[in-house]
């Protein structure tokens, strides 16, 4: 690991690294900031809070099958970090990554994910939208 990459930040990929494993998602809280941003590769907006990056993140780690990461990429300063996954929706096998920034205490101050190929990318967005649309949109609509 990445000689730069801060404790506080260590703490925090571990634990992430836990919750996927688990795929329990009661600690991702704690590893938030409260104001972090999630940035889906499936819609151009992104998602703002805790609660939508909580409700995002538990639909799509009963989503995803087969989910394994391979490789991890550190900036120099320790501030970000790109983990690379593949997984399975059904029948269509991906690839991806997640965009961690943190900040000074460690915690997830932006998220952004992108995946290929197209495919999967739109089985993806069709099935987070059957799962947590209804709820992701009345949680967007409460926050304005």
């Amino acid at each position: 690991m990445n000689k730069a990459l801060p404790p506080q930040v260590a703490r925090t990929l571990e634990t992430w690294h836990a919750i996927i494993a688990a795929g329990d998602v009661t600690a991702l809280p704690s590893i938030l900031a409260d104001d972090v941003v999630f940035r889906s590769p499936a819609f151009f907006k992104p998602y703002p809070g805790k609660d939508a990056t909580v409700l995002v993140l538990s639909t799509v780690i009963k989503v995803f099958e087969d989910f394994a990461y391979h490789r991890q990429f550190l900036s120099d300063d320790g501030q970000s970090a790109i983990l690379e996954f593949s997984a399975r929706i059904g029948t269509k096998s991906l690839k991806g990554i997640d965009m961690f920034r943190f900040d000074a205490d460690g915690r997830i101050v932006e998220l952004e994910v992108m995946i290929r190929p197209g495919n999967a990318l739109m089985l993806l967005g069709q099935t987070m939208a059957e799962r947590a649309g209804p709820a992701l949109l009345e949680l967007l609509a409460g926050s304005r």
